[in-house]
């Protein structure tokens, strides 16, 4: 079995991520770290299947030193990932899960359906961000036929927001609500610009339900097209990408709510215009989104097809 170690194991994401790993046939979790929960036993505080004889410990930087673990896996929040990357630098593979890394040439981009040749061989990894999973999906198989800077409307569940209290999963707040923020500059517009090397327009949402990401993407193309090329292109593109779904109708966030997969359709052309296309991507924001890809990328570091111990 392949030894992984967790740190940060009191998110959202941290919690889908061991229910996985509790199911996947090479992975076993040896060691979790988490400030608030440490001394509880993990299967007493997560809602997920988990090791029933594996303690949270606290994040101290010995403790982790001295696991021998294959692989790390670091859930913290922004910023506070480089202490403990300083820590594992040795014998061992490290996925973040943080944007610390995104934009560092010496770290691999783990967006497991475009990158994957370049994860089999990586020792460090940086996890996409939700948003930006489901955009760059969305966006990859026309990329060469953007005419325009694209638009993009997400909306998300709270869960997105972490589980501190803050305005954007504040309950009363979000009643009956839809809350726009971060309008220019979010750093998922600025890591889907990064990425696919020009610039995109992102409008993020917050609302009401708990899981899941919707993204509305509206496109200038450089050439007229037909609804039925586009279904057709993508089906070819993601053909070896089981976890990439392509479908004539508008998804929905609960097409895909608790499943590794993302999925991309309702392709529209306007009549007015045949080169103005939208298209509407879907995805769980705490699985294919975060915790389903780590374990894409751990399975390809390690040497299996990406999708291995992830049904669809």
């Amino acid at each position: 079995m392949i030894k992984l170690g967790l740190i940060g194991g009191r998110g959202y994401v941290g919690e889908e991520l061991i229910g996985l790993l509790q199911s996947h046939p090479d992975f076993e979790l040896v060691f979790a770290a988490s400030a608030t929960l440490a001394g509880k036993k993990i299967d007493s505080v997560v809602s997920v299947a988990a090791p029933t004889d594996l303690t949270f410990s606290p994040p101290d930087h010995q403790l982790i030193r001295a696991c021998d673990a294959d692989a790390w896996v670091i859930a913290q929040p922004n910023g506070k990932a480089a202490a403990f990357v300083q820590t594992l630098v040795g014998d061992c593979k490290i996925i973040d899960v943080s944007s610390d890394y995104r934009f560092d040439a010496s770290w691999v981009y783990g967006l497991s359906e475009r990158n994957a040749d370049k994860i089999r061989i990586a020792e460090r990894v940086a996890n996409p961000g939700c948003y930006a999973t489901g955009a760059q999906l969305a966006l990859l198989p026309l990329l060469d036929w953007l005419d325009e800077t694209p638009r993009i409307f997400g909306v998300s569940g709270f869960s997105g927001a972490g589980r501190a209290a803050n305005e954007k999963n504040d309950p009363v707040r979000l009643a009956d609500n839809l809350i726009p923020y971060s309008l220019a500059g979010h750093t998922h517009e600025k890591e889907i610009s990064s990425q696919l090397g020009r610039e995109v327009c992102f409008m993020p949402h917050v609302a009401q339900f708990f899981r899941g990401i919707s993204l509305t993407i509206s496109l200038q193309l450089s050439r007229p097209v037909e609804p039925g090329f586009l279904q057709s292109r993508f089906a070819d593109f993601y053909q070896q990408d089981p976890l990439v779904g392509v479908e004539v109708n508008t998804p929905e966030i609960r097409q895909v709510t608790q499943t590794n997969r993302c999925l991309i359709g309702g392709f529209t052309v306007d009549q007015r215009d045949p080169r103005r296309v939208t298209l509407v991507s879907v995805l769980d924001n705490l699985r294919k989104g975060a915790a389903s890809q780590i374990v894409q990328n751990l399975n390809l570091m390690f040497g299996n097809s990406s999708e291995k111990g992830l049904s669809s």
